[in-house]
């Protein structure tokens, strides 16, 4: 079944790439929009939480239908379903109307279709690939993103610059139609479950409780989501926030903003080139860990800096992105290995929505605070609180037996059957 798996990835990815260049560009250039019109912290937070809240809250029931729908189709209405969000967005702002109640909505709405895509898309992974595979597959996973971080910024800058908002908007509607036409060309097999008819409440409720338990009866498995979710719940504000820094702590403009943008994508493009091309042998656990120490020594160290230093700046966001891709490609290739394929959908929204809700909350207050006090404190605080995690999921022991006890029970069985 996993034969022709390097061709199947070929033509996925080719369509992918194209709708990440695109929807990288429109969303940077969303962020530009709402920065230069409004130059507030709390709008732009305001914009993020319309774009993760709606996502989840329904991501864990999303993650039961998308282990019991076809994958292939789940990922092509969700695209279509994104691209018809932007359409009315682009309408909206040719017609005039220019509302921050409008965006909010179809930012909300588009995080719906998120909210089935990116689960089901990390979901149909391991139904394609062989398993010693994963983890360079996420290596090169993560630097097609790279690249689009790259050159997403640097297209949005650029249309935002020549067009109005409406016309860079139909950017990320014609990336859309060349990812779901990829996908009409490839079979992506399902996994076997037990019952493939319509679900019940009682039943959806069940299959839902089936992910809880099995990220809760695997300790380690259960670390890794508490000490994620502390991570997230520290690097979503700040995401956010990147573009305030650059204009009120380090009085950039555009382009300054598109450059930090682009730089982060450096950063990731080479950390997930390393993964793709060396594929490390030994523990991804501590990798995950040095990561949180790096990326929050980046970020605090960014806060800390004097105005006049832009360019060391420029360098801790390219440290901070390679950090993000080694440990995006981790913690998704450990979640691959330890989870039951016909689980993994569940679990994928299980951890997006365990790790975005405290975040949106979160935001609501950070916004204010940027406001208020500067968001350059928010950078240093924030960072020397992901540097801390770092430190503490190195002495968790759990944690760093993850991944041990599936090994053993594997060699068990191969002897057995040697």
């Amino acid at each position: 079944m996993k034969a022709h798996w390097k061709k199947k990835f070929l033509m996925i990815w080719t369509g992918q790439f194209v709708s990440l260049i695109s929807s990288s560009a429109v969303n940077f250039a969303i962020i530009i929009w709402l920065s230069i019109e409004h130059a507030s912290a709390e709008v732009l937070a305001y914009s993020a939480i319309a774009g993760m809240l709606p996502a989840a809250l329904i991501g864990p029931f999303a993650g039961v239908y998308i282990d019991r729908w076809d994958r292939k189709k789940t990922m092509m209405l969700a695209d279509t379903f994104v691209a018809a969000c932007t359409l009315v967005m682009s309408v909206s702002f040719y017609m005039g109307h220019e509302s921050l109640l409008l965006i909010y909505l179809m930012l909300g709405l588009r995080s719906v279709g998120s909210a089935f895509h990116m689960p089901a898309m990390q979901a149909a992974i391991p139904m394609i690939a062989p398993e010693s595979e994963l983890l360079r597959i996420a290596g090169i996973n993560q630097t097609i993103q790279s690249i689009s971080s790259i050159a997403g910024p640097a297209l949005g800058a650029l249309a935002i610059s020549m067009m109005s908002i409406g016309n860079v908007l139909l950017l990320d509607i014609a990336g859309a139609v060349i990812a779901v036409g990829s996908l009409l060309f490839v079979h992506i097999p399902n996994p076997k479950i037990a019952e493939k008819a319509k679900a019940s409440f009682a039943q959806v409720w069940n299959d839902l409780q089936g992910g809880f338990r099995e990220i809760t009866d695997n300790k380690g498995l259960m670390w890794l989501f508490v000490f994620s979710t502390v991570v997230t719940f520290c690097i979503m504000p700040i995401a956010v926030l990147f573009p305030l820094l650059t204009l009120n702590h380090f009085h950039g403009g555009k382009w300054e903003m598109s450059i930090i943008e682009m730089m982060w994508g450096v950063g990731m493009l080479v950390g997930g080139g390393l993964i793709g091309i060396f594929k490390p042998a030994f523990s991804k656990i501590r990798l995950i860990n040095c990561t949180y120490v790096v990326l929050g020594l980046s970020l605090a160290l960014s806060g800390y800096l004097p105005a006049s230093t832009f360019f060391i700046f420029v360098g801790l966001t390219i440290v901070g992105g390679i950090a993000a891709a080694v440990y995006n490609a981790c913690f998704m290739t450990v979640l691959q290995e330890e989870v039951q394929p016909e689980l993994l959908g569940r679990v994928f929204s299980l951890y997006f929505s365990i790790a975005i809700i405290p975040t949106v909350l979160g935001l609501l207050g950070t916004g204010w605070a940027a406001d208020a006090f500067g968001v350059n404190y928010l950078f240093m605080i924030l960072g020397s609180l992901i540097v801390v995690i770092g430190v503490l999921s190195f002495l968790n022991s759990a944690l760093g037996m993850l991944g041990n006890a599936r090994k053993t029970k594997e060699a068990a069985a191969s002897d057995e059957m040697s």
